[in-house]
């Protein structure tokens, strides 16, 4: 039983939606990197529909971690390293302990743009350059403003929550995003409109 780890509706809701692009995106087999695991909830459902990957959790806040290797532990799954603490701003990833010694056929990052400071950004795309392996993606998900797009009232009044409260968060604009990828040499190659107004975004090599 995991009633006593914590627990994010939002990622009950939206794992299902997002696993089924991942099997459309992802191959047969890989590793993957989780950033921003939070929970936990995300990396357990999906190495449990996704058998052949073995995934790395990793957050940067490290009360985070217990939680993560809990909902891990109590689900029975094998396929999951024991988390890590990682700061995508740090020069070197993860930001604790020995560094990554292998690349990863899959990056990925859900709900954490908007709720860091803008530097993450950078972080996180230049680490995904450093850390993919050959043919391997970002894959982002989360609420994005589009240039040209109308913006839905829902994501305006979550805009504003997050500002209030820290100047430093927000939801972030598309293009910018966009950029600070092609900086790292990294291009938006798929973009899959999800529920609740939210974004898939799958970035590759350019």
């Amino acid at each position: 039983m995991t009633d006593h780890l914590p627990h994010s509706p939002a990622a009950d809701r939206n794992k299902e939606a997002i696993l089924m692009h991942l099997r459309g995106i992802l191959p047969a087999r890989g590793t993957g990197l989780e950033i921003a695991s939070g929970t936990g909830q995300h990396v357990v459902w999906f190495a449990a529909a996704l058998d052949a990957w073995r995934w790395q959790p990793t957050d940067a806040d490290p009360t985070m971690l217990p939680a993560i290797a809990g909902w891990a532990a109590q689900t029975g799954l094998d396929n999951v390293r024991r988390p890590r603490r990682l700061d995508v701003r740090a020069p070197v990833w993860p930001s604790e302990g020995p560094p990554f010694s292998e690349r990863f056929d899959a990056i990925y990052c859900a709900n954490m743009l908007h709720i860091a400071p803008w530097e993450t950004c950078a972080g996180l795309m230049r680490g995904a350059a450093q850390y993919l392996a050959p043919g391997g993606v970002l894959i982002t998900y989360g609420p994005y403003f589009e240039q040209g797009v109308p913006t839905a009232q829902s994501n305006v009044s979550f805009d504003e929550s997050l500002r209030a409260r820290d100047p430093a968060w927000g939801i972030r604009r598309l293009e910018e995003v966009v950029a600070e990828a092609t900086r790292a040499g990294l291009a938006l190659r798929e973009r899959h409109p999800m529920p609740a107004n939210n974004l898939l975004l799958v970035f590759a090599a350019s």
